[in-house]
């Protein structure tokens, strides 16, 4: 069950509209948004950033991560400082966020999520191989009980580096939106498979309330 897919001219644009959607029907008067990493998804916050405004009260809204490299958070790979850089010190202030730290292992993150209940929004990307978050092909981490929201997890490939915390694909589950944001050519095999439903494509197996992938037409390819 793939979702619903959406080919755009404009990945941030669209990606900033249906946060500033999701914000406003959100159920309760706070709103949770757990950011990735890379390329896409440094432009996608800088253009919330941008288009947000007066639309969202920062004050009210509640940052996570769904998954992060161990390293340092001023280091330039982590996904912490992407964060940072491209949406929070943009928009000045938020309510809280709430950085992975792999040196305290998953349990701290895992609690803080079971007692949040439901995330409004979690924004993932797709990586060449069909991963997404942390989630590598054949990686340990998808094979999580089912009661484990968050896990370390690493690319068995060793194609990316460094050890990982990561959301599990029950993690992601529990959130009202999943946004998948894909740009380019080079993810256009992977976001193909992850459509044909490919079971040995990790980012196949996302769940949510509601799953929105966002692509541009150089990555939607065929499918477009």
């Amino acid at each position: 069950m793939f979702g619903e897919l959406v080919v755009v001219d404009d990945v941030p644009a669209e990606f900033a509209e249906r946060v500033i959607e999701a914000y406003h029907a959100r159920p309760n008067d706070a709103f949770s948004i757990a950011l990735s990493g890379g390329g896409t998804a440094r432009r996608c916050y800088e253009r919330l950033a941008d288009d947000a405004g007066t639309q969202i009260d920062w004050w009210k809204v509640d940052v996570y991560w769904g998954d992060e490299r161990c390293v340092p958070l001023d280091h330039e790979e982590s996904n912490y400082r992407l964060g940072r850089e491209a949406l929070l010190e943009r928009v000045g202030a938020v309510n809280a966020n709430y950085p992975m730290r792999c040196e305290e292992g998953p349990d701290p993150y895992q609690l803080r999520l079971g007692e949040l209940g439901k995330l409004d929004v979690v924004h993932l990307g797709l990586g060449a191989d069909g991963h997404t978050a942390s989630l590598f092909p054949g990686s340990p981490g998808l094979d999580a009980d089912p009661g484990r929201l968050v896990v370390m997890n690493e690319d068995p490939s060793d194609r990316n580096p460094h050890p990982r915390m990561t959301l599990t694909m029950a993690g992601i589950s529990r959130a009202r939106l999943a946004l998948v944001t894909v740009s380019g050519e080079g993810k256009r095999e992977a976001l193909a498979r992850a459509a044909a439903d490919d079971p040995d494509v990790p980012a196949a197996l996302v769940r949510a309330d509601r799953v929105v992938w966002l692509a541009d037409a150089d990555a939607a390819g065929d499918l477009a």
